[in-house]
């Protein structure tokens, strides 16, 4: 029997005994002030599950367990110790369908998601979803892949801008923020996809959308800035 298989079996029930002992609800109030989902929510710190993981190590069964238990922090927790080569596609579409928060959305997509072969196919076709966070997810998906794969060619990413365009004016907060977030990575990635990205933002800027306006306004004054222009090499 594996290590890993050793500590799936009955290893979940320690693990969130663990995170209940480190419960601490001031902590969910504080949360909740920036938007994050209450709900089943412990308020256990983000280092102190990144310490877990770290000392729990890859566990594919565990994360299986831990995010059945529907319990915010043991979903993060799931992200950060399973093993993205034993994740299957409709792991993927399961795991989407329950997020109902954005951190938990950002941190499965930005840790664990975005390592799986299925990443970039992902980040098209949940892009077009209607449900609020499945889309998030396919646009944080294209930010994370903006700064995690360094292996594919600006072509790659550079048929997410008319992706960016076309939701542009999704008026939902979460949409719009993941949306500017894809644009502002993937026009930090290269020079060539700095100024495609700065095409396509002063596209999207006039267009007659509030939350249009918003995300070009936000990408322009990041990829325009002298830090990333001197960064990219450009004039």
């Amino acid at each position: 029997m594996t290590r890993a298989r050793q500590r799936t079996q009955g290893g979940s029930a320690a693990i969130l005994d663990e995170l209940r002992a480190q419960a601490n609800p001031a902590n969910v109030l504080g949360m909740a002030r920036y938007g994050i989902n209450a709900t089943n929510t412990l308020g256990v710190t983000i280092p102190h599950l990144r310490s877990m993981a770290k000392r729990i190590g890859a566990d594919h069964g565990l994360a299986l367990e831990l995010w059945a238990s529907g319990i915010h922090e043991a979903r993060i927790l799931a992200a950060l110790v399973d093993d993205p080569a034993e994740v299957t596609e409709a792991q993927l579409e399961r795991w989407v369908r329950d997020f109902d928060s954005w951190d938990v959305c950002d941190c499965v997509c930005s840790n664990l998601f975005d390592r799986t072969p299925y990443a970039h196919a992902k980040a098209v076709e949940w892009s077009a979803r209607k449900e609020e966070f499945v889309k998030r997810a396919g646009f944080v998906l294209m930010a994370a892949l903006a700064v995690h794969d360094k292996e594919s060619p600006d072509s790659r990413f550079r048929r997410y801008v008319p992706l960016i365009e076309r939701e542009a004016a999704d008026e939902r907060n979460f949409v719009k923020k993941a949306v500017n977030w894809a644009l502002r990575q993937i026009g930090k990635r290269s020079p060539a996809l700095n100024r495609a990205a700065i095409a396509a933002a002063r596209r999207i800027r006039a267009r007659d959308s509030k939350a249009a306006r918003w995300i070009a306004a936000d990408a322009l004054r990041e990829l325009e800035s002298e830090a990333v222009r001197k960064r990219l090499g450009r004039p």
